[in-house]
């Protein structure tokens, strides 16, 4: 016969095997979607602007640059500095061709390429976290200063609170594991 310390136990095992299931872990995302943080082509010179929109970001989600480090590196800077393209006083600066932002907090994170050049070819990235429920901060005289030579249109902040018209596929992962968590959950019932 069990035990109320036994169905406790079981309680908290089953709370921890939702954790691991559905932890809150964020998604992480590639920057681009592209082989490698660099100049976009010719041909795509908004690439990271679209790639920036294409996404709700959430609290707890990751990017991730890769690069080659002996040719490139990225600079979390502030938004006047991302209009000007200036790496001289960086908030975060990571060289090491594997890097990797986890957004703790919402706010607009702006990221541009310390090497000569590659930001005023486009090489830069602003990325737009909402709130935990989903909300978007609104912009600063300073977000707007920077946003205005990227685009009229914002990040993917400024859209109404529905998030993208097209989802990016990793937007699918997320909703998939937040089943599991369901799924678990109906299976440690029916168990009991």
């Amino acid at each position: 016969m069990r035990g109320p310390s036994a169905l406790a136990s079981l309680v908290a095992a089953a709370a921890a095997l939702l954790l691991l299931i559905d932890g809150g872990a964020g998604a992480m995302y590639k920057v681009g979607d592209l082989d490698a943080w660099g100049t976009p082509p010719t041909s795509k010179p908004d690439v990271y602007s679209r790639w920036a929109k294409s996404i709700r970001f959430a609290l707890g989600d990751s990017i991730w640059f890769l690069y080659p480090p002996s040719q490139d590196s990225v600079v979390q800077v502030t938004p006047r500095a991302f209009a000007a393209c200036e790496v001289s006083d960086p908030v975060l600066k990571l060289n090491d061709g594997n890097s990797v932002f986890n957004l703790t907090t919402p706010g607009r994170f702006y990221y541009i390429s310390a090497a000569p050049g590659h930001c005023q070819k486009g090489q830069r990235l602003v990325v737009d976290v909402p709130m935990a429920n989903g909300t978007y901060l609104p912009p600063s005289a300073n977000d707007l200063a920077a946003l205005a030579p990227v685009s009229a249109e914002g990040p993917a902040g400024f859209q109404s609170a529905l998030g993208p018209a097209e989802a990016h596929p990793s937007a699918a992962f997320r909703s998939a594991a937040g089943a599991g968590s369901v799924v678990a959950a109906l299976s440690f019932a029916i168990f009991l």
